[in-house]
């Protein structure tokens, strides 16, 4: 076979697998650009919606751990220090999804790390997604246990295999269940707690009161510093909030009000009812660990399950307690097996130049987290999330500080989000080497491989030197490897008149589907554009713009 009948085989594979890609990507605008004609939700709907992924119960596992193992007062200054850290670093990141509708690892690409650099981080965040996936798929497996007395084998593979036809449609259907939900969900975890503190006001003064079993009570650094290592592990649910975030309608004059609201509440707010529910998490197992002992407090059917008891007559009891528990599974854990299949998908579509579907990744995601649950993970929660957290703070803190710093500040970033393959170059140091510096060091931390003193302060240092290196290394590259070329080859102007990703609308040359402005770049070898997955699956560079600068 000549070279030019190779390149065109080639070339009719890559069309082929393109046309089938975009059929499924259609639906939620998986790893691209979502475009305007598609999101016609008002910024509440879409607020509700993300808030909606929060309903998880792992705050009241992780606040309880940390309140019984330090005390009520470390574990809410511990609780209250994580808090301002995800939501000083969730905004900008937040802002930028919700801007330009773009997801947290498109937007990673352009601020530090390059087309391909963030792959890595694309794997923390679907290790994250996992991971807690595998927690709530825990307690709903103790709640099943409790009220229909299934083993916990078998609750774990159900709460597994129940999301899966939930997760098929993307946006569409979550929308609808995350609104419908809520209400009754937010209805019985305030119930209890309220009915608790207005009928035994000593509840309140025993749990302010309680000493920790590693300490007298006191506060001190190195436990608030322990526990907000735990609660920092949270840092990369706003990857999750993104994700509906992207849908956000454009920002205009008469809509900005509801827009902004929308876009704190739902992105980097979402650590306020966070805070509050592992908070509630400390004061529910003080309440009951006399009744059910310090292994078995942690464990939210156990605390709803007293709560409700004090409340209701006692039929109603542990059929209502978990009722909660599968509504908040069920709300977090669709979140969490899409946000999931959406970040494996991104990460082996850019290495492999294939697209193989997102529901396989589903199903990857789904077994990750099946093989944590079966292994006892709940057991050892603690441990998973301190470790995990150095990662997931050295790369938020990394990708906010290049928007916040070397956007705004010093200008050596380019001010536009850009995803696209051809525009960036392949790794960006600016990124990637204070990610692997701040996360490399706390993790060593973490280990005491600095020593037992330093233990405690890994989240901190995962901070600082995410912070200080990022900017630092912008300045040394002089800003020479966020962009690959400025200019992508279409006149047509990315921005509207407001500032919002433009509407206008072209033919991509590869799948011969119509798309947005934002979302395509020139063919290097016709007269055309092409989208930007056409361009993540093409092979052989058919398409891909040369370097300019």
């Amino acid at each position: 076979m000549s070279t030019t009948e190779s390149r065109q085989t080639t070339t009719e594979a890559t069309r082929t697998a393109a046309d089938q890609a975009v059929k499924e990507t259609l639906e939620d605008y998986t790893l691209r650009f979502a475009p305007r004609s598609y999101r016609r939700w008002t910024p509440m709907v879409v607020a509700t919606t993300a808030l909606g992924g929060i309903a998880y119960m792992a705050d009241f596992s992780i606040g309880a751990g940390i309140g019984l193992a330090h005390g009520t007062g470390n574990a809410l200054v511990a609780i209250a220090v994580a808090a301002v850290v995800i939501f000083i670093t969730g905004f900008p990141l937040a802002y930028y999804g919700a801007r330009y509708n773009i997801d947290l690892d498109l937007i990673t690409r352009g601020s530090g790390f390059g087309y391909y650099g963030s792959v890595v981080t694309s794997v923390i965040f679907a290790s994250f997604t996992f991971i807690f996936f595998a927690l709530e798929g825990s307690i709903m497996a103790q709640g099943l246990k409790l009220g229909l007395g299934l083993p916990l084998w078998l609750g774990y593979a159900v709460s597994t295999l129940m999301v899966i036809p939930l997760v098929v449609y993307g946006m569409k259907a979550l929308s609808t269940l995350q609104v419908w939900t809520t209400p009754i969900w937010l209805l019985l975890m305030a119930g209890p707690l309220v009915y608790l503190i207005a009928n035994d006001p000593g509840t309140v003064d025993r749990f302010l009161a309680y000493p920790g079993t590693n300490g007298d009570g006191a506060v001190n650094t190195a436990s608030v510093m322990l526990g907000a290592g735990v609660c920092l592990s949270l840092i990369a649910q706003i990857g999750e909030q993104i994700d509906y975030l992207r849908f956000m309608p454009p920002k205009t004059e008469a809509n900005k009000r509801t827009w902004w609201t929308a876009v704190v509440m739902a992105g980097p707010g979402w650590v306020v009812l966070g805070a509050l529910k592992q908070a509630i998490g400390v004061f529910l197992a003080v309440h009951i660990i006399a009744e059910v002992g310090p292994a078995a407090a942690p464990e939210p059917i156990q605390q709803f399950r007293s709560a409700f008891d004090a409340m209701m007559p006692s039929w109603m009891v542990v059929p209502l307690a978990v009722v909660l528990v599968v509504i908040s599974q069920i709300k977090i854990n669709v979140t969490n097996a899409y946000s999931g299949s959406l970040a494996w998908t991104n990460s082996f579509t850019r290495v492999t130049k294939h697209y193989p579907g997102r529901m396989v990744f589903v199903l990857v995601n789904l077994a990750f987290a099946l093989a944590l649950m079966e292994a006892d993970m709940f057991s050892f929660l603690g441990s998973i999330l301190g470790f995990y957290s150095n990662c997931a703070i050295a790369w938020v803190v990394t990708v906010a500080t290049d928007i916040g710093i070397n956007k705004y500040a010093l200008k050596l970033s380019p001010l536009q989000p850009e995803f696209r393959r051809g525009m960036l170059h392949a790794i960006n140091p600016v990124g990637v080497v204070a990610f692997v510096a701040a996360s490399g060091l706390s993790i060593a931390m973490y280990f005491h491989l600095l020593g037992d003193t330093l233990q405690p302060y890994s989240p901190v240092a995962a901070a600082v030197i995410a912070f200080v290196v990022t900017p630092l290394m912008a300045v040394v590259t002089k800003g020479r490897y966020y962009l690959r070329r400025t200019d992508d080859g279409i006149s047509e102007p990315l921005l509207d008149t407001d500032g919002n990703p433009s509407a206008a609308t072209l033919d991509c040359h590869v799948c011969h589907q119509p798309y947005e402005r934002p979302d395509l770049a020139a063919c290097l070898t016709h007269d055309a554009v092409v989208c930007s997955l056409c361009l993540s699956t093409d092979k052989i560079g058919d398409h891909v713009l040369p370097a300019t600068v």
